[in-house]
């Protein structure tokens, strides 16, 4: 049986920073701690859409391209000023990985419900991936302020109250995959058995013992990773020997059907006494 394939998790990327949003509200402080506190996939998991539209269609150009997976705050220099920003992890899709890499759609915003179900506090309720420059533009913003009314934004609102942040431009980078099995732990038992090599000891006589442990362990981890490849390697022999053993039992069935004649054959005639005669 096969394993499944891992999602692609993404390395985090900023997305927020204290400020404005798209209707000239303002994201402080606590709003970003909120969500980094509340923020639970497994309760409510905020998906990717494309321009804070949400299509009916799976097929359609607007549907999700994929989940973030967990968000946290950080401190950011911007301009002299420090502020804290928001950074998130997503699960993409094969289709944003590849629109990410035509540098299209390089922005993204957030989309915030200031109070959440019964919480009372600020939660992430989706992702935008956009092409609107960062800030989502200083007209637009200067706009929604003074005609909230005709903010563009209004109708892809789920509710009235919702914010939309300010666009962030990010690079969708891929985690590596981490390692499973026996080589993952070989790699830890080398790790760890490295770090002993840098401790500074007292004597000369304490660090040639940390080294001598520090070797063992390697030798032992290697001698381990070994064992579990050479099983491994037995149960692949084994199958292919099972394989081999089949088809050679195939091929001798085959070969002795084929040299067996077809129909029944005529008994060899054995001569007469000369009684009976034949007109030819």
């Amino acid at each position: 049986m096969s394993t499944p394939a891992k999602k692609p998790v993404s390395k985090f990327f900023r997305v927020a920073v204290e400020g404005a949003t798209s209707d000239g509200r303002v994201i402080d402080r606590a709003m970003l701690e909120e969500i980094a506190a509340t923020y639970d996939p497994k309760a409510y998991g905020a998906r990717v859409n494309m321009e804070h539209i949400r299509g009916l269609s799976p097929s359609s150009e607007f549907g999700a391209y994929g989940d973030v997976m967990a968000v946290k705050t950080g401190e950011v220099e911007i301009f002299g000023a420090k502020k804290l920003a928001l950074f998130a992890q997503i699960s993409p899709t094969d289709e944003l990985v590849a629109i990410n890499k035509k540098r299209q759609k390089i922005y993204s915003s957030l989309e915030i419900r200031p109070k959440f179900a019964d919480t009372d506090k600020a939660y992430l309720i989706g992702l935008a991936v956009t092409d609107n420059p960062a800030s989502l533009g200083t007209e637009m913003l200067e706009f929604a302020a003074k005609n909230p009314k005709a903010n563009p934004f209004a109708a892809r609102k789920e509710q009235p109250d919702d914010l939309f942040t300010a666009a962030e431009e990010f690079t969708l980078e891929i985690e590596d995959a981490p390692d499973d099995g026996a080589l993952a732990k070989f790699r830890a038992a080398v790790a760890g058995a490295l770090a002993k090599f840098g401790a500074r000891s007292a004597t000369d006589d304490a660090r040639f013992t940390a080294v001598a442990e520090g070797f063992e362990q390697i030798g032992d981890a290697f001698a381990a990773h070994v064992t579990a490849t050479e099983q491994k390697l037995s149960a692949r022999d084994k199958t292919i020997g099972e394989l081999q053993a089949t088809v050679a039992d195939l091929k001798a069935k085959y070969s002795a059907l084929d040299n067996t004649p077809a129909g029944t054959t005529r008994p060899l005639a054995t001569g007469g006494s000369g009684a009976a005669k034949t007109d030819c």
